[in-house]
Formats: C-alpha cells, structure tokens, sequence
C-alpha cells in the first residue's frame, strides 16, 4: 500500500493529530531541509484529507436536514451543543 493510500484511510482525528506533529517539528527550526521538504509533501496530502473529510462529512449533514416538505434546507449549525435534542 503506497503512502498516500494509507493517508486516505485515516480517519479524520488521525490524519489531524499527524498533521499537528508534522507542523510542530516543522516549526522547531532543526530539520535539514531534505527532511523539511518530506514533511512538508506529507503535510499537504493530510491536510487534503482532512479537508475532504470535512467537505464529506457537511455534505452528509445537509443530507440530512429536510424542511417540513422534505426539501432540503440549510442551516448553520449551532455553537451551543445544548441545543440539540
């Protein structure tokens, strides 16, 4: 299985928390460039991941959000979690 295969199928909370460590050894200022570079390629491929996952997982809420005349509706979602039922 290639790298970028196995990067796809992260679930999101994994691809986020590599994605993180990738970001903070980047930002230590004691990687070669070489190493800078692998990182930073490998970076970009979680981020579109994570960006995927997102754009998949609001496509699926808005699925599921239907008015009274089961035409679909959106609504932004609410900060306050208390709110829902």
């Amino acid at each position: 299985m290639s790298k970028a295969a196995k990067v796809e199928n992260l679930v999101f909370e994994e691809a986020l928390k590599k994605l993180e460590a990738i970001v903070e050894s980047m930002e230590s200022g004691d990687l070669p460039l070489e190493s800078l570079l692998a990182r930073f390629e490998e970076g970009t491929r979680l981020a579109k991941v994570c960006q995927a996952k997102l754009a998949d997982a609001e496509l699926k809420i808005q699925k599921l959000e239907r008015n009274e005349a089961g035409e679909p509706t959106l609504t932004p979602l609410s900060p306050d979690l208390s709110e829902v039922e």
